[in-house]
């Protein structure tokens, strides 16, 4: 199986791409040592939104890793944020620039489609049909896509990032109120800084299926991972930290809380 999911009785699905850790063995045969500890990874976000499911959403979680291919890119491959830099559909370095492949082994364009195929659409597929059925349910439907990243990457914005960043696509991608509504949840908490479409406006699934003019409302959320875990840098790395989350839990409880209000109103 290509990912994990889970379907809901509520209006509301969390896909979460960047979960996954697998990389098949084919693969993994031509990557560079530095890949196999996965730094870029969007850890343990299906733990930490274990909650949702309780409450009736419906989930979905990549089972690859996004070095073999990154399931929040457009298939063509187009930059999503012209002139900045950022890694693509098969990355070939990593978020510090390390070299993903050992010498001439990166993808050729035939390995990025077969790729594209075996792990990319059916990713979607199944995104596109839970989204199909919960519209057809409800009316509309929020789609939630769960990210995380280290609270400082340089190549990609400078200094620290604020814990809790939403995208939608320059409010495109969900309507206005819903947006408001997330904005209200996120500003009553006190413990957590926040921005709305600054450096992370909404990837290719915000962007792609957040169609408000047909009942698909979708918003992303990049967190610092330092609010949940044990950051790269700390020691041991990438551990999960049942402390830290257990702080972030209620607030995240309470923006899908928002926006469960908002959708079934």
């Amino acid at each position: 199986m290509n990912y994990r999911f889970k379907p809901g009785s509520l209006p509301l699905l969390v896909s979460m791409p960047h979960v996954g850790t697998d990389i098949p063995d084919e693969v993994a045969a031509k990557l560079a040592p530095c890949a196999l500890t996965r730094a870029d990874t969007d850890w343990h976000l299906d733990r930490l939104y274990a909650f949702a499911e309780e409450l009736g959403a419906s989930t979905l979680a990549a089972r690859w890793s996004r070095y073999v291919i990154d399931l929040n890119r457009p298939p063509e491959d187009t930059n999503l944020y012209p002139g900045q830099d950022t890694t693509g559909l098969c990355p070939v370095d990593t978020f510090k620039r390390e070299r993903l492949y050992q010498a001439g082994r990166e993808p050729d364009r035939a390995e990025i489609e077969r790729r594209l195929q075996r792990y990319w659409r059916p990713y979607h597929d199944q995104l596109r049909a839970e989204l199909t059925r919960l519209l057809a349910l409800h009316g509309r439907v929020v789609l939630w896509d769960a990210h995380s990243i280290e609270s400082v990457v340089p190549r990609f914005f400078e200094g620290r990032l604020p814990d809790l960043n939403f995208g939608t696509a320059d409010r495109t991608s969900c309507a206005l109120q819903l947006e408001g509504a997330i904005i209200l949840a996120a500003q009553a908490q006190e413990r957590y800084s926040c921005v709305f479409n600054g450096r992370f406006k909404g990837g290719h699934i915000t962007r792609f299926y957040g169609r408000p003019q047909d009942g698909v409302h979708a918003v992303q959320l990049e967190m610092c991972q330092c609010l949940y875990m044990n950051e790269e840098h700390e020691a041991p790395p990438f551990d999960y930290r049942p402390d830290r989350a257990a702080q972030l839990e209620p607030v995240l409880r309470q923006l899908l809380g928002a926006a469960l209000d908002w959708v079934r109103v």
